[in-house]
């Protein structure tokens, strides 16, 4: 039988796009490959691009495909309909997890002479361009993908995108590099049906590290309830390096709390804590298994700290501190 394809944002050219590229030497790395339906062995895996994030976790959560979805920014931070729908999916996982250097060149029509008023990308795209599009005065218009906005671009239009749709798409060039911050990066996650992915999340590698990202709803209310959940990953050791909330759709005042944990589920020590947490009547669902990744330490430094605030080892005295937090509740 043929493989399962590896479904990403499309069309071609857009950064969802590199990052499948990314991904497919770990499809491809598998030792035997099956599809739940089949047992015939599959053969390598082909990218084909789909024109809405939904397509990929339909096709995912099916058993029909694997996928690729932009995860987290480091401007923007997290991609939140893709956040949500991987915490609604119910048999697709994250096994994988990889960074593309974001960059995005401005382009319009070879010869378009008519007055510039609008600005198209996929919506973080805009965020991370508002002082380009602020300078030459264009309203903003949504595309579902960089790369749709690039091919699809009007006369009048700006389409931000990366470096290769100019080339793709026949388009001249009007500026490079107009993102607002240097340095941006995207985290892609490779989507696999439940049934599939524990291949994909171990690495092979009995001293490697892993990284996991779940999702937990306390089912009773009340003083300490959060805190009682997170003292269990305190007392077993685990280190919480993310931790966001995200409304239950619909239902005023309940939340999902999204925590992203230094350790794998099948590790002994994270295994008894998800135990310890099903036994308290709370639910909990893994998002995401991959290769924990290298990080600063300290994460923050004096430099990256906002303005306004207090403490940090901002340089202030002690009495300067103090001053300045006092300020902030006067």
């Amino acid at each position: 039988m043929n493989a399962l394809p590896l479904l990403y944002l499309g069309p071609q050219g857009s950064f969802t796009h590199a990052a499948a590229k990314g991904f497919l030497p770990k499809l491809h790395a598998l030792p035997v490959r099956r599809h739940p339906k089949d047992e015939g062995l599959r053969t390598e895996a082909e990218m084909r691009p789909v024109e809405h994030v939904s397509d990929i976790f339909e096709a995912v959560n099916g058993g029909d495909a694997f996928g690729v979805i932009a995860w987290e920014n480091n401007v923007e931070g997290y991609v939140v309909p893709n956040l949500d729908g991987l915490i609604d999916a119910e048999h697709v996982v994250g096994c994988g997890r990889l960074s593309v250097d974001i960059e995005f060149d401005a382009f319009m029509l070879p010869g378009d002479d008519d007055p510039l008023v609008e600005v198209v990308a996929h919506p973080h795209g805009l965020a991370q361009c508002r002082r380009f599009t602020h300078e030459l005065g264009l309203r903003e218009v949504p595309a579902s993908s960089n790369a749709a906005a690039c091919r699809d671009v009007r006369p009048g239009q700006i389409a931000l995108g990366p470096h290769i749709c100019g080339e793709l798409y026949g388009l001249e060039t009007k500026r490079q590099a107009v993102q607002d911050y240097r340095g941006g990066r995207t985290d892609f996650l490779l989507l696999s049906p439940r049934g599939m992915a524990e291949d994909l999340m171990r690495d092979g590698d009995p001293k490697q590290e892993y990284e996991s990202v779940l999702a937990f709803i306390p089912l009773s209310t009340g003083a300490g309830v959060l805190a009682g959940l997170l003292d269990l990953l305190r007392d077993a050791g685990l280190n919480m390096t993310s931790f966001i909330s995200r409304p239950i759709k619909g239902h005023d005042g309940t939340y999902s709390f999204i925590a992203t944990i230094d350790a794998a589920p099948w590790q002994p020590h994270f295994k008894r804590v998800l135990h310890a947490i099903i036994e308290k009547g709370d639910w909990v669902k893994t998002l995401a298994v991959y290769p924990r990744r290298e990080r600063p330490d300290p994460p923050v430094t004096s430099w990256m700290l906002p303005s306004g605030g207090a403490g940090g080892r901002t340089g202030q005295s002690p009495d300067e501190t103090r001053t300045s937090l006092l300020s902030q509740f006067i």
